[in-house]
Parts: C-alpha cells; sequence; structure tokens
C-alpha cells in the first residue's frame, strides 16, 4: 500500500483552489468587460444612429408623387423608356437639391418619386411632371433643333437689361445647326418651344456662330433655375401624367415620429423592467443583450441605407418583444429543470437546449411571413418586413448565443450562487412538462 504525503495532499488542494479563482476571477472580469462595452457603447451610439437613419415621409414630411407613363401615336412605353423615365428622374430631383429623395419603379408604367422636407411641393411636382421637349421651329413650323442638341443649360441674370434668363450651349454638332439655322433665317423668327408652348419667338438679327443662345421671358430667377433643370435632365422619352400626390406637412411628420419615439422608449423601458422583475440576474443579462440587439438593428438599418418609416418602427418594436420571447422560452425551461434537481449550471444548459428548437422554428416562420411581405409587398410594407426580418435574425444571435456566453461566465464567476438570484424560487409562467403529459 503505497502512502501519500500530508504535504502532497495540501499542495494538490492548493493547486485546485488556486486554478479554481482563476477560473472564477477570469470569468468575471470577461463579465464585467462585455456588459461595460455594450453599454457604453449603448450610451454613446443610440441616439446618432437613430437620428442617421434616413427617415421616410410619415417621420420627415414632404411629398409623395406617383407618375404614370402613357402609350401616345409619337411613343410608346417599353422597358428601355420606363429606363430613361426614371433615369431623367433622378436627374431632375437631384438638381432640386432635395435631401434623400426616393425614386423607384412599381409595375410596368409608374414611377414613384418621394421628396423628403420639401418646403414649395407645387413647384417640385411641376418641374417633375414635365416631359421638357425643346425645340427650335423656323416661321413654316420645321424644326431645327432640339434638346438632344444641347450641351449644358444654366439661369443667369442678364447683364444688359436685368431680366432673369437661360443661357444654352450647344454641343458641337448643334452648334453646327444652329449657326445654319440662324444663317439661313436672317431677318426671320425663330421660335423656341417646350413641350408644344412658345417660350420665346425672337427675330435673327444675324447669324449666331459661338454655339450659344438665349431663352428670356422667365419671370424670376428661380423660374429660370427650374427651367435650366428640366433642360438639363433632358425631354422624357414618353408621356408621364401625375395621378397620385400625397403631402404630409411637416408638423405632423414630427408628431409621427415623437410618437413614435416615445412608444419604442415605453416599449423598451418595460420590457427591461418585466425581465428584471421575473428573472432577475438572467433577466439583467437579457437586458444587456436587448441593448446590443438595438444597437445592431440600428447598425444595421444605417449601413444598407434603409428608409425608416411608421411601420418600420413597429417592426422594430415588435421584433424587440420577439427578441425577449426568446430569453423568456429558455428562462422558463431553465426554472424546470432547476425544480428537477439539477445545479445552476446544468440547469441553465439544459435551458438554453430545450428553448432551441422552439426559437429556431418560431423565428424562422417570422422570417418566411417577412420575406412573403417584402416580396409581394410595395412601399411602407416592405420596410416593415426588413426591420421584422432583420429582427429576428437579430434576436437569434443576441438571445441566444450573446445571452448564453454572458450567463455562462456569470455562472462560472460564481459571485452569486443563490438560487433565488437567478429567479429560479419564482413562479413559473408556463410548465412545458405538462402540457407534453397531457
Amino acid at each position: 500500500m503505497r502512502i501519500i504525503p500530508h504535504c502532497s495532499i495540501l499542495t494538490g488542494e492548493h493547486e485546485f483552489w488556486k486554478g479554481e479563482t482563476f477560473v472564477r476571477t477570469n470569468s468575471l472580469i470577461k463579465l464585467l468587460i462585455c456588459l461595460g462595452a455594450i453599454v457604453a457603447l449603448f450610451v454613446i451610439f443610440i441616439r446618432p444612429l437613430a437620428h442617421s437613419i434616413r427617415q421616410g415621409l410619415d417621420l420627415q414630411g414632404g411629398t409623395h408623387v406617383v407618375l404614370q407613363a402613357e402609350d401616345t401615336d409619337i411613343a410608346k412605353v417599353d422597358e428601355d423608356a420606363m429606363q430613361r423615365v426614371v433615369s431623367i428622374m433622378e436627374k431632375r430631383v437631384n438638381e432640386l437639391g432635395l435631401t434623400e429623395p426616393i425614386i423607384q419603379r412599381e409595375g410596368e408604367r409608374r414611377v414613384i418619386i418621394e421628396l423628403p422636407g420639401i418646403k414649395d411641393p407645387d413647384k417640385a411636382i411641376e418641374t417633375i411632371g414635365k416631359t421638357a421637349m425643346l425645340e427650335f421651329k423656323d416661321e413654316a413650323g420645321n424644326t431645327l433643333l432640339t434638346g438632344t442638341d444641347l450641351k449644358d443649360a444654366q439661369a443667369a441674370m442678364n447683364q444688359q437689361n436685368g431680366q432673369c434668363v437661360v443661357n444654352l450651349e450647344f454641343s458641337d454638332e448643334g452648334a453646327q445647326k444652329f449657326a445654319d439655322a440662324t444663317l439661313e433665317n436672317v431677318g426671320r423668327q425663330i421660335a423656341i418651344l417646350l413641350d408644344g408652348e412658345i417660350l420665346t419667338n425672337p427675330v435673327v438679327r444675324e447669324p449666331i456662330l459661338g454655339g450659344r443662345a438665349e431663352i428670356s421671358g422667365q419671370r424670376d430667377l428661380e423660374e429660370a433655375q427650374r427651367l435650366a433643370v428640366l433642360l438639363r435632365s433632358g425631354a422624357l422619352p414618353v408621356k408621364v401624367n401625375i395621378i397620385e400626390t400625397r403631402t404630409v406637412g411637416p408638423s405632423l411628420g414630427q408628431d409621427s415620429k415623437d410618437k413614435s419615439e416615445f412608444a419604442f422608449v415605453v416599449g423598451i423601458a418595460a420590457v427591461l423592467v418585466f425581465m428584471l422583475l421575473f428573472y432577475r440576474l438572467p433577466g439583467f443579462i437579457a437586458d444587456i443583450s436587448l441593448m446590443a440587439y438595438t444597437l445592431m438593428l440600428l447598425g444595421t438599418l444605417k449601413g444598407l441605407d434603409a428608409t425608416l418609416t411608421l411601420p418600420g418602427v413597429a417592426g422594430i418594436i415588435l421584433s424587440i418583444g420577439m427578441a425577449v420571447d426568446a430569453n423568456v422560452l429558455i428562462f422558463e425551461h431553465f426554472k424546470e429543470e432547476f425544480r428537477l434537481g439539477k445545479s445552476i449550471r446544468l440547469a441553465m444548459d439544459a435551458g438554453f437546449k430545450r428553448a432551441f428548437t422552439t426559437i429556431f422554428d418560431s423565428n424562422i416562420t417570422t422570417i418566411i411571413a417577412a420575406g412573403v411581405l417584402f416580396l409581394f409587398g410595395t412601399g411602407t410594407i416592405r420596410g416593415f418586413a426588413i426591420t421584422l426580418g432583420l429582427g429576428v435574425l437579430l434576436s437569434m444571435l443576441t438571445a441566444v448565443s450573446l445571452t448564453q456566453f454572458m450567463l455562462k461566465l456569470l455562472v462560472s464567476s460564481k459571485v452569486v450562487e443563490s438560487p433565488s438570484a437567478y429567479g429560479a424560487d419564482g413562479f413559473v409562467l408556463f410548465d412545458a412538462s405538462k402540457e407534453v403529459k397531457s
């Protein structure tokens, strides 16, 4: 029989407790770093992120315009024509200097334009909806030049007579056409028409060889600027009609934004308090994970350059509830396992394993529903689908991974070992084992 020296036993026990202390200390440090980092990032970035996301008309105010292309004897609507319409509309809207406009196709013949924060919607709609076909015609009605011969158009003030004008610069080919036209029509009128309406009808006194012309007759510099925008962007290839306009005032938009922010804060606060009251330390960890989830969701929306609307805000709030729902399932299963006599660590692991299948199945069905809404919905419905779908995906990441990681660190640190601190002595919201037996 081998006799183990007493000093060896003491040394082994010392090494064991030394290793145990190291694990506990290491786990506690990691946990505190995680908690501190998430809270600090939340405090620093939540407001800048929330305000940096592009806002829709229902939050910011502005004008919503729906255009529909129509066939005429001159031009028929096809895919190429619609692509050119969208391209020209983008040029016109961008020339207006608006912040974050939205221009998108809807169906085969429609274009939706949203102009957030616009101050004068009537003038903007007038500028957007014009066909802008520029023509130079002689007295016989023959077309000498068109807008395709232009190189540039700029609004200016005539220094000699003080009138607001639009200075035209022709391309090389257009300059030659214009020189030939003025040479052949000295002493006669050349009319400048926009969409068939005469803008000016001057008499040619001498040939103009410099490749430049001037359109006068604008009431003010703003009108001259709008005409220059139309001419620079080019004429629409087909006729378009404005079939719907909807204006949201800035006060209504601000009211909607204030209410949505209030609802968001109340929803978050209610969830945080609920989790703390019912689940204590695990609820606290879930609350911290919820902060990380919110940051990740807003950051993803910012990265995707998404437009946030009221339905989108609803999707975010709904996804927050679903994120906590996953934690509720996990913690309730933890309570059941603890009541079966397992340790806190084993009960927590079993709670995550038992809840994962349910969480995965419920979230997949929600993602499928969000995908259907995105594919077949339009406008704000798609915005709701995006925020809901992203929220569900991120909630799985935070609830299943981040919360589990921090809870394992908490249990390993053994800072608190009382079952009541983990909510294990509280009542069970539902007992899955009884439901299965029944």
